[in-house]
């Protein structure tokens, strides 16, 4: 994995374990540690820049991302502006910080609340991505008297790898991380305790950030089906949606997604209650065969169980469909009916839970969602797509990508039957699972940003069609 990504290749995420096995690589690959300090402290003071010149104060834990700031405070200096530090505890003799502390001429002021609340800017150099304990309430208290924050890294106290708050943390107004993003940047609550991002290149060499397994979800972790002049509705996929006769707007959102999604043919099984669905969307075939006959047709690839069901037809219908080695989104009822017995989904290619059918089928999510997914996923052998406004999608093998395009105003009724959907399409035209739920995730992000605020459901349908026509597929460098 290359340290900045170019446009087109996947962006990793390494955890704080990874990104420091990454520094320690670096001096054997050509770049001393020294050196990417200095070039962590150049990319400091030049996003501090944006804020001032401006009173500034610095403040400095004992590890490297002191160093950081210490570093950071002898250049904004240098060019003039009134700058002061802070130091929580000096850096051990011998270190890289404890070289960046020495060039440091300029004044030095107590850690104190009153001297954060003089400065018009504080740079948050105390603690790094690697924080497992809480902030000390010290610490704390001098941070929450800031008037406007730059983080280095992560505002102290967030956690790296999960994003979770260790203890009470000032949310930054912007932050500058290194290398590569960290999970806890995309992850909440710290991607809103982070501010706006900046990722700098420090110039880590190529191959130091060795085998990272968790990405952002961009284009460049799929390559969308394309269709050809021998293309046709069979070639392009079929999805059956099953529908239920209580909730059938569920259905009809999830086969409407299918069909703006790329599927070739769409159908719901109705299971007796065609009448009911029959008046809606033309494009849709609707069947009132029994699901048995359905399974017959070995065209009928991919199939979406749960929107709208019953969770009793989920239940019934899930095992003949697994029996029969199709491609099966469970989402919703079909979730829902498997409390506790998580072990049921396994041949599901996809689950979709949101926090709380995650919690009834695993247990809590706990403060590590990564991990958690990573956990369910390995357990049932299927893709999930843990969702909320920092989606996860984890892989049995222990890939995942954390989503961060979805607008909040995407939670909305119906919105998850979209998703299923636009999971199955995928899936029908032969795209693998995780792909395939990766690129719905993010399309599903795309259009609810193209819709608007104030969206329902309905919109993200065309909204899709209207993404899918402005992009153009990437080709994927992770298969």
């Amino acid at each position: 994995m290359h340290h900045s990504p170019p446009p087109g290749h996947p962006e990793p995420l390494p955890n704080p374990a990874e990104m420091g096995a990454a520094d320690r690589r670096a001096p054997a690959l050509g770049r001393a540690s020294l050196d990417l300090m200095q070039a962590a402290a150049v990319a400091t003071a030049r996003v501090a820049r944006r804020f001032g010149p401006v009173r500034t104060l610095v403040l400095c834990g004992p590890g490297g991302n002191g160093g950081d700031g210490w570093g950071a405070a002898r250049l904004l200096a240098q060019q003039g502006w009134p700058v002061a530090v802070a130091s929580w505890h000096e850096p051990a003799a011998g270190t890289d910080a404890a070289v960046m502390r020495a060039a440091w001429h300029g004044p030095t002021v107590p850690f104190t609340a009153a001297e954060a609340a003089r400065a018009e800017l504080v740079i948050d150099a105390v603690f790094g991505a690697g924080l497992r304990d809480p902030v000390p309430e010290a610490v704390a208290d001098v941070l929450a008297a800031a008037r406007r924050v730059l983080a280095v890294d992560v505002p102290s106290g967030v956690d790296g790898g999960s994003g979770q708050a260790r203890g009470r943390v000032r949310a930054a107004d912007a932050t500058i991380t290194f290398v590569a993003r960290k999970p806890g940047h995309l992850l909440l609550p710290g991607r809103d305790l982070c501010g706006e991002v900046h990722l700098a290149d420090i110039g880590m060499p190529p191959g130091a950030l060795g085998d990272v397994r968790t990405w952002r979800n961009t284009a460049a972790l799929w390559t969308l089906p394309t269709q050809d002049a021998g293309s046709h509705k069979y070639t392009r996929g079929h999805v059956t949606v099953l529908g239920g006769a209580a909730m059938t707007g569920a259905a009809r959102l999830a086969a409407a997604a299918a069909r703006r999604g790329g599927a070739g043919l769409v159908t719901i099984a109705a299971g007796g209650a065609g009448d009911l669905y029959r008046i809606g969307d033309a494009g849709v075939i609707v069947s009132d065969a029994p699901l048995s006959e359905l399974l017959q047709d070995e065209r009928r690839r991919a199939w979406v169980c749960g929107p709208g069901l019953g969770q009793a037809a989920a239940r019934a219908a899930l095992p003949p469909l697994l029996a029969a080695g199709r491609l099966v989104v469970a989402d919703a009822d079909a979730l829902g009916a498997h409390a506790g017995r998580p072990q049921d989904l396994r041949g599901c290619s996809v689950i979709t839970p949101h926090a709380g059918e995650f919690a009834k089928l695993f247990g809590p999510i706990g403060d590590d969602k990564l991990a958690a997914a990573r956990a369910a996923s390995a357990q049932t052998g299927a893709v999930v797509v843990l969702k909320g406004a920092d989606t996860v999608i984890a892989a049995p093998d222990g890939r995942a990508a954390i989503n961060d395009n979805a607008p909040a105003w995407l939670a909305t009724a119906g919105a998850g039957d979209v998703l299923a959907g636009l999971v199955a399409a995928h899936l029908a035209q032969g795209m693998p699972a995780w792909q395939a739920a990766c690129a719905a995730v993010h399309r599903h992000g795309a259009a609810g940003r193209l819709a608007g605020p104030g969206l329902v459901a309905e919109d993200l349908i065309d909204a899709i069609h209207s993404f899918v026509r402005g992009s153009q597929p990437a080709r994927s460098a992770l298969h």
